[in-house]
């Protein structure tokens, strides 16, 4: 079936706010570093005092994702909430100047837009405190049922996964999507995150989903293992495609055959931050996805995107990912 739009993505509206730092930093904050904390807003506005010189630009995970695909020449739409502020705006801007719609309705109140402050030490190493505010609060009355009946993959950003209502819309944007013979996509976004929701992941995967990213992490928290290698193995059958990322040692892919295939990474220019590298491999292998492209080389474009956007400070590309993807022969 034709459709209107490659990828519409549900997930956290949130702003980056980045900034180099030592790891004494870290331990000074009582950081665990290379995670993802939740934190309130006094802790947020605490630690971004203490950050110094920062760099602010729109984020999210499944909105980086977006950006990605969006990058090489696909089109796509998201779904999130921002608050009614500075922030809220600078978000909605910088998707729409890309060309990815956002159409969400702000919130109502007073709640602030999301916000990240992560913190790049020189490893290239990102450690995350989020402060969530308006982004989760996106629920059955924010899916667009035009965009995700029209999607051909609809996205879903696995840090909402813990917020109820939003877990609600997933599961109807779910249904409006297979009702209109669409695919479905999750990233699990955050090891943390699977192990607390380990149960209700595998259900919603299971009753719901077709493709299924993860990092190394992940993906044998998923499988409820310390061996990657059997990984592949203990997930089979749960959806009918994985996509599982292993840093420099590039990727491993599945199909509905359950065969699995080892892809090789894409070294960056340089090293400079890791943020959104994830993002940027899910982007790349939707875009291949979407145009029946083979699974290696949809992981190949992953790992392009990933790539370029690893080696500059922020998590959305700087160079045009088509121009790149041409250059390396991934597409015509």
């Amino acid at each position: 079936m034709s459709h209107k739009t490659d990828l519409a993505a549900v997930g956290n509206a949130i702003v980056d706010v980045l900034a180099h730092c030592e790891d004494s930093f870290l331990q000074d904050h009582d950081i665990p570093k290379g995670s993802m904390q939740l934190i309130g807003a006094e802790h947020a506005l605490h630690i971004y005092k203490e950050m110094g010189e920062t760099t602010e630009m729109a984020g999210g995970s499944a909105a980086n994702s977006t950006a990605c695909l969006a990058s090489l020449g696909g089109s796509a739409g998201f779904i999130g909430k921002v608050g009614r502020d500075r922030l809220g705006e600078t978000f909605r801007q910088s998707l729409t100047e890309i060309g990815v719609s956002f159409a969400t309705q702000p919130m109502a109140d007073h709640t602030p837009t999301g916000r990240c402050l992560i913190n790049v030490t020189p490893d290239a190493e990102r450690s995350m405190l989020t402060f969530i505010g308006a982004a989760e609060h996106v629920g059955d009355v924010d899916i667009d049922e035009d965009l995700v009946a029209g999607a051909a993959v609809t996205y879903f950003e696995g840090y909402l996964f813990e917020q109820p209502v939003a877990r609600g819309a997933m599961v109807r944007a779910c249904e409006i999507a297979k009702a209109n013979g669409r695919k479905t996509a999750i990233t699990l976004s955050d090891s943390g995150c699977v192990k607390r929701q380990r149960a209700h992941f595998m259900n919603f995967i299971k009753d719901h989903v077709d493709i299924v990213f993860a990092n190394e992490e992940e993906a044998t928290a998923l499988a409820d293992t310390s061996d990657f290698d059997a990984t592949p193995k203990i997930l089979a059958g749960l959806a009918p495609y994985f996509a599982l990322t292993r840093s420099e040692k590039g990727s491993v892919v599945v199909g509905p055959d359950g065969k699995a295939q080892s892809v090789p990474a894409k070294s960056p220019p340089q090293l400079v931050d890791t943020t959104g590298a994830g993002d940027g491999y899910a982007g790349g292998f939707i875009y291949g996805f979407v145009r029946d492209l083979p699974l290696a080389t949809c992981a190949a474009l992953g790992s392009l995107a990933a790539a370029e956007v690893i080696s500059h400070m922020g998590p959305r590309p700087e160079q045009s990912l088509h121009r790149l993807a041409r250059a390396d022969g991934l597409i015509g």
